[in-house]
């Protein structure tokens, strides 16, 4: 039934879903039209909040930040000893059903730890897999592997990088988040009560078995899958490249020490971060330097790592592109005061026995026009716990369900999705049938554990 069911709804979505970027384009006229019609803002305030600094352009360092993600996470892959290493894990599966949950498996931990890494993790080793695949001739469904590898996103916000339930740890945070006056009063929260509580245990654990066991149901025999003829991106050696009488500057190219004179200082720089801040504390632009550092040193020849990057910077096309329009987007939300309007309606909506959920269902809705846990966090946040404050209910539980919404719905979203997208080949409408059915089944666990727990 489970795989009858992916199969009808990746047809289904094969045949209506827009290119990702004529979905950002709908997205921004859907929020200028709800804008326009349920906030007293004006269509010129509007068109400024779209393109002001909170908007189109407020997403431009985040957008680079996505590209370096995807481009030094494919040099580091490309490079021959993770080559081997990559080989040898794609080589495990013998069936095209644990072939897809181990991609899932690994994506979703690697992204507990966080979510960068479980991101680019999630999508190298799903186009390694389908490698391996093709050349020991097992059939897979390419598709289904890659949403596979996008399943890390699903847990994200359960794990130690997640925004939400990092941002209640500390009183200069509250106080951020909540104004001077109720900051001042609402307790913090440790990750004992968020991160480490029964409910998120539970609730993320829960998800890392279920999610691999649908990816394998949901994998079709082998007469029905429609594998892709991937060429084999494994790095060559550059040394044909290499001239008969090379200049000094083409032996620089081609040394290590000139590699080593950036690698020193990209790796002084990760001991002391680790040292200072701590695994639990890494950010975006430390993935990055770290994916920067074993690349370098890997590739060991900078003529090396130019090719790879090289290669990897035509996945970076839909980033470049629909990153600003979701800015813009998010830019509208926020100064007209929609995202907080259909977060209050969870709050008038809801009951005490109810206000979880419809903390968790308005984040999901919210998580489409505002695709980033911060700016999410930051326009729910003071609502969910306000609410949860007069209701007496517990605010740990509360944050999780901003949480849980935000990363539930990253499985209709594809914005997060297009480093994977851009590095695997993978169309959206392809894969995102797979994740719809992934994104009905984790609903229904997230509402299950939120209605015992909260």
């Amino acid at each position: 039934m489970i795989r009858a069911l992916g199969a009808s709804l990746a047809r289904l979505f094969r045949a209506v879903t827009p290119d990702p970027f004529l979905l950002a384009i709908g997205l921004t006229a859907l929020t200028a039209v709800l804008a326009l019609l349920l906030t007293p803002i004006g269509a010129g305030e509007l068109v400024d909040a779209w393109q002001g600094p909170r908007g189109f352009f407020g997403l431009l360092g985040f957008s680079m930040q996505m590209c370096l993600v995807l481009v030094t996470g494919h040099a580091l892959a490309s490079a021959p000893v993770v080559q081997g290493v990559f080989r040898r894990v794609a080589e495990w599966p013998r069936s095209a059903g644990a072939a897809g949950a181990m991609v899932a498996a690994v994506s979703m931990g690697f992204a507990l730890l966080n979510w960068g890494l479980g991101l680019m993790v999630g999508a190298i080793l799903s186009k390694r897999v389908a490698e391996s695949a093709a050349r020991r001739g097992l059939v897979l469904h390419y598709p289904l592997i890659a949403a596979a590898g996008y399943t890390g996103m699903l847990v994200w916000h359960g794990g130690f990088s997640g925004t939400a339930p990092l941002k209640v740890t500390t009183r200069p945070d509250l106080i951020e988040l909540l104004g001077p006056e109720l900051g001042a009063v609402v307790p913090t929260l440790p990750i004992f009560e968020t991160l480490l509580s029964p409910l998120n245990l539970v609730t993320t654990l829960g998800l890392w078995v279920l999610v691999p066991l649908l990816i394998y149901a949901m994998t079709p025999s082998a007469g029905e899958s429609t594998p892709l003829v991937l060429e084999d991106t494994e790095a060559k050696d550059d040394a044909p490249m290499a001239p008969s009488d090379p200049s000094w500057t083409e032996r620089l190219e081609a040394s290590p020490l000139v590699t080593l004179v950036l690698v020193v200082p990209l790796a002084a720089y990760v001991v002391r971060y680790l040292g200072a801040k701590g695994f639990g504390n890494i950010d975006l632009n430390f993935v990055n330097v770290v994916l920067l550092t074993a690349g370098l040193l890997l590739h060991a020849r900078p003529r090396s790592y130019l090719r790879a990057v090289e290669t990897a910077v035509s996945g970076c096309a839909g980033i470049i592109l629909q990153f600003p329009l979701y800015g813009g987007i998010m830019g509208m939300m926020a100064v007209s005061g929609l995202a907080k309007l259909l977060a209050a309606a969870a709050v008038t909506l809801s009951s005490p026995s109810t206000y979880l959920v419809f903390t968790f269902l308005s984040a999901g809705l919210i998580n489409l026009f505002v695709p980033s846990g911060g700016g999410q966090w930051a326009i729910q946040g003071p609502i969910a716990l306000q609410a949860a404050d007069q209701l007496g209910l517990s605010l740990s539980s509360a944050v999780m369900a901003v949480a849980y919404g935000d990363q539930w719905t990253n499985m209709l979203q594809p914005f997060w999705a297009l480093p994977l997208l851009g590095l695997t080949g993978v169309r959206a409408r392809d894969m995102m049938g797979y994740t719809a059915v992934i994104f009905l089944a984790s609903g229904v666990w997230f509402v299950a554990l939120l209605s015992i727990f909260g």
